[in-house]
């Protein structure tokens, strides 16, 4: 079979009817050795490929498994069964790769979620993965789309870097000492001169700090890559190595900063809308038969694609920290002790719970919370003027709150002011001869800009209705798993 191959979403989209054609994919079912379901991935609908048995050697049909390779050229037909509007009558088949269906770990059936973890590398064969990681792309296509149509420059920030943009120190270390006899110092510290880069350096948290430089110059940059954290998490919401989306732009304050995070969410989640119908509609009727299982009480009140447009539809709500606390407060939940973490005032550093309160409970929309108590946010923060009714000083940030996510995005006007940037470093005790370069910003033509930072998975996680972070990341690193 020399022919070119067609893809089988091409094909259903034309309906050649007519047309010599040659389609490659993997066996999804053969039934009464004569229809074989045929994916190849490019879409989540399967094609029939009608085989006159008769015309095959029994051989060659004996072959044709669940989770076979195969290629099969024929002709386009009108389909003569339900459920589909065109087949291709196949002339020729060709196996590329056998699959023993008894060896196979999947099978024609519904697996747990769980157990495809355990089998990352293969799940990408299942309707549900393959559904999520083709929306996963399109919305890494759709971001990329956001801000190029708007102007912006797609920067590439260290992967390695000797700075700790979060100030947390929870870091993976990178060196080529010897693990087993590092050389040390006099005073028996591991002496990292003698190191690769001759300093101690580790994988990064963010591209943030990097970004502000091109900022400074371009006007308008965003970072989308890998970050890592070495926090000993296990939980359904959190990753050691994750993607992030961190765009700073110049002249900017918290307001445009806010305007720009909800332009970019709604955009991408309606791009989905728009580009991934078939898919999300997989998983929202997977979404759907879950529900069945549990208590009426604790089934979602709206389905995926209704989640989806309401956010598109509805304008975010916005408030400060300092409202939101007083919301929690006086919640029920928080005067019954039904928050794990109770609310006892202004200068709570608020968890999940609360957020998820703010979100599903009492506004039923997507949340931003700005203007947080300085003492729990980064140094590189805008200091706000003090403001009436405010018990301490904070600072010009946003988190922008999810349903079933809590945040998904946070960001700040950042400080332009040198002598409060290097007072609040000195603070927190952060050494200014390490970021002497990111000093150089205040001192040389400094303004106002802010920026913010989107983990991706969690945006993923938000529109395929996955409900474990684990299961929309191809290979998933957490605490004691590098598999694959």
């Amino acid at each position: 079979m020399n022919m070119k191959r067609t893809k089988i979403a091409e094909l259903l989209r034309t309906e050649p009817i007519g047309t010599e054609v040659l389609v490659k994919g993997w066996v999804k079912a053969f039934r009464n050795n004569q229809f074989i379901a045929l994916n190849d991935g490019s879409t989540p609908h399967n094609l029939q490929v009608v085989v006159d048995f008769e015309q095959f050697d029994a051989a060659t049909l004996e072959r044709i498994k669940f989770g076979a390779a195969i290629g099969a050229g024929g002709t386009v037909v009108e389909s003569q069964g339900k459920g589909q509007k065109i087949e291709v009558k196949a002339s020729a088949i060709t196996i590329y790769g056998d699959c023993n269906p008894e060896e196979f770990p999947l099978q024609p059936k519904k697996q747990t979620l769980e157990f495809l973890r355990e089998h990352a590398h293969l799940r990408f064969r299942t309707n549900t993965f393959a559904a999520v990681f083709r929306i996963r792309h399109a919305l890494a296509y759709a971001i990329h789309k956001f801000f190029n149509d708007r102007g912006f420059y797609y920067m590439h920030t260290p992967i390695i870097t000797a700075s700790d943009a979060e100030g947390a120190g929870e870091m993976f270390r990178v060196t080529t000492l010897p693990l087993e006899n590092a050389p040390r110092t006099e005073i028996g510290e591991i002496d990292f001169s003698q190191d690769f880069f001759a300093r101690p350096t580790n994988l990064t948290v963010s591209g943030q700090l990097e970004a502000e430089l091109g900022a400074m110059a371009l006007g308008e940059v965003y970072t989308f890559g890998p970050t890592f954290r070495a926090e000993n998490s296990n939980t359904t919401r959190h990753l050691a190595e994750f993607w992030m989306i961190e765009p700073e732009v110049a002249f900017a304050d918290l307001g445009d900063n806010m305007n720009l995070a909800e332009d970019m969410l709604q955009y991408v989640i309606r791009y989905a809308l728009e580009h991934c119908a078939d898919d999300l509609k997989i998983l929202e009727d997977r979404l759907i038969e879950e529900e069945k299982s549990k208590p009426q009480d604790q089934r979602s009140e709206m389905s995926l694609t209704e989640k989806l447009r309401f956010v598109v539809d509805n304008q975010f709500e916005r408030l400060t920290y300092t409202e939101a606390i007083e919301i929690l407060k006086n919640s029920n939940p928080n005067k019954k002790g039904k928050f794990q973490f109770p609310v006892e005032g202004w200068g709570t550093d608020l968890q999940s719970e609360h957020e998820r309160y703010l979100v599903e409970k009492h506004f039923k929309k997507p949340v931003i919370l700005t203007n947080y108590p300085a003492a729990i946010k980064a140094f590189y923060m805008r200091q706000d003027e003090p403001a009436e009714g405010v018990p301490g000083p904070t600072v010009s940030a946003m988190d922008i709150l999810f349903p079933g996510i809590g945040e998904i995005v946070g960001g700040s006007q950042r400080e332009e002011r040198y002598d409060r940037l290097v007072q609040r470093m000195r603070d927190m005790h952060i050494p200014e001869k390490d970021l002497y370069w990111y000093l150089d910003t205040r001192r040389f033509g400094s303004c106002p800009h802010a920026g913010f930072g989107l983990g991706f998975e969690r945006l993923v996680q938000f529109i395929t209705g996955m409900t474990n972070i684990r299961d929309v990341i191809a290979f998933p690193r957490y605490p004691g798993n590098a598999e694959f």
